[in-house]
Formats: C-alpha cells, sequence, structure tokens
C-alpha cells in the first residue's frame, strides 16, 4: 500500500510539473506561453489529500485523472514532434496515477485497516 501512495504521488506532482512545463516553455500553443497551462490547476485540487492518504481523495481523483489521459491520447496521435512526445509522457503519467490511485483505494477500504 505503501508503494502505491508513493506512486500515485510521484506520478500527480510529475503530471502537475509536466502540464505547466509543457505550456509554458517546452511546446505552448503560442511563443512565450499559453493559458492551456491553467489546465494543471485541477490536479493540484487533490494533491494534499493525496499526499495525505485520503482514501476518498484518491476515488475522485483516479476519475480526473482520466480526462488528463484522453487529451494526452488525443494529442499524442493528432500531433508531432515535441508535443506529441509530452503528449505521450502524458499518458503514461495519468495511467500510472490512475493505476495507483484505485489500488490504493482498494487496499484501504473497510476491513483492510
Amino acid at each position: 500500500m505503501r508503494a502505491c501512495k508513493l506512486g500515485a504521488s510521484v506520478s500527480l506532482i510529475a503530471l502537475i510539473a509536466l502540464c505547466l512545463a509543457w505550456e509554458l516553455w517546452l511546446a505552448p500553443l503560442r511563443p512565450g506561453g499559453s493559458w492551456l497551462a491553467l489546465k494543471a490547476l485541477p490536479l493540484a485540487a487533490p494533491l494534499s489529500g493525496v499526499l495525505a492518504g485520503r482514501r476518498y481523495t484518491y476515488q475522485w481523483s483516479s476519475m480526473l485523472v482520466l480526462a488528463y489521459f484522453a487529451e494526452g491520447a488525443t494529442r499524442a496521435w493528432a500531433e508531432l514532434g515535441t508535443s506529441q512526445a509530452l503528449a505521450i509522457a502524458e499518458v503514461v503519467l495519468s495511467l500510472a496515477f490512475f493505476a495507483c490511485a484505485v489500488v490504493y483505494a482498494r487496499l484501504s477500504g473497510r476491513g483492510s485497516g
């Protein structure tokens, strides 16, 4: 269970950093940065609950991160170059978080503590 909490925490922080770096510096839609960097904001909402190990946060944030999987999959298919590589990284990080969050929520359920 500790590995799932660590995996979810690391992948969530990395996903936030990726979203910010992607839209501000690495491959923004417009030179100088893009307002699309605000897409990282919803990921900050579950951060404290994930770090604290709150089961309910793991449950709802596992659904939230599926939107980032969908965006990453779409942009990986539609874009080329740096943006495509960043989109693939978004897919990997969102799937890692999803898997860790679902397993952690299941293992921390009633009767397991």
